[in-house]
């Protein structure tokens, strides 16, 4: 059942989006020590710097990742679209942009703001048995930076870095899945934690990595980011 199910609720989603775009500035804030302004004055001004847009930008993607993550089906590992948002994240802002929107969308879980999975939040999400998909979703961003950094940005160097990077993501969270089981509960095979955790999304996740990329594409004809 998907969690955002009534008019009330996407309201209150719609209202909280501002609030955590505010947020995550001023986490980026205090973290990297910029200066910034508010988040509808760098929308609207045309002759902002590149540090205030990049901020704004940054900000905006945490929340676009967080609103994802609310829309939920409960799973072992629930089914959201956290892993949309950090494909088109990444497509839209760029690698270095994208891993630091990744950070801050992470550290506003980890202070307790509920941008995870069914509305939580907390250190204790990300040190939990799913969590290491979670911190994974820094690796496929880290490992996006790089081949782009490196490789240029052409179309077949971002599809393999963001398959390779998924791949990652899923390989750590495993790993960080059966570590944190077995020493909470008992004796776990992989290809139980397979079954439960990696199999079912293969395939919505490569459906999400296509439309991540058509999207994209059509975003950045229209905007120059």
């Amino acid at each position: 059942m998907i969690k955002i199910d009534s008019i009330q609720q996407l309201k209150s989603t719609i209202n909280t989006y501002s609030d955590i775009c505010q947020i995550s500035e001023y986490l980026y804030v205090i973290i990297f020590k910029e200066k910034t302004m508010s988040t509808t004055e760098n929308l609207t001004a045309t002759k902002s710097s590149g540090k205030a847009i990049d901020i704004t930008l940054i900000a905006l993607f945490a929340a676009l990742m967080a609103i994802c993550s609310w829309i939920s089906i409960p799973l072992t590992v629930p089914f959201t679209l956290q892993t949309f948002a950090v494909f088109v994240t990444l497509e839209i802002i760029g690698g270095k942009r994208g891993t630091l929107s990744i950070l801050v969308f992470l550290l506003l879980g980890a202070i307790g703001v509920p941008v995870f999975a069914g509305f939580k939040s907390g250190v204790a999400v990300l040190l939990g048995t799913t969590g290491g998909y979670l911190i994974g979703f820094l690796c496929t961003a880290l490992i996006y930076w790089l081949f782009t950094s490196l490789l240029g940005n052409k179309f077949i160097v971002r599809l393999i870095a963001l398959l390779l990077g998924l791949v990652v993501c899923y390989a750590f969270g495993t790993a960080w899945y059966m570590v944190v089981y077995m020493k909470s509960t008992g004796t776990i095979g992989l290809a139980t934690v397979l079954g439960w955790c990696v199999t079912p999304f293969v395939i919505p996740d490569l459906v999400k990595l296509a439309v991540a990329f058509i999207i994209s594409d059509r975003v950045k004809k229209v905007i120059k980011l």
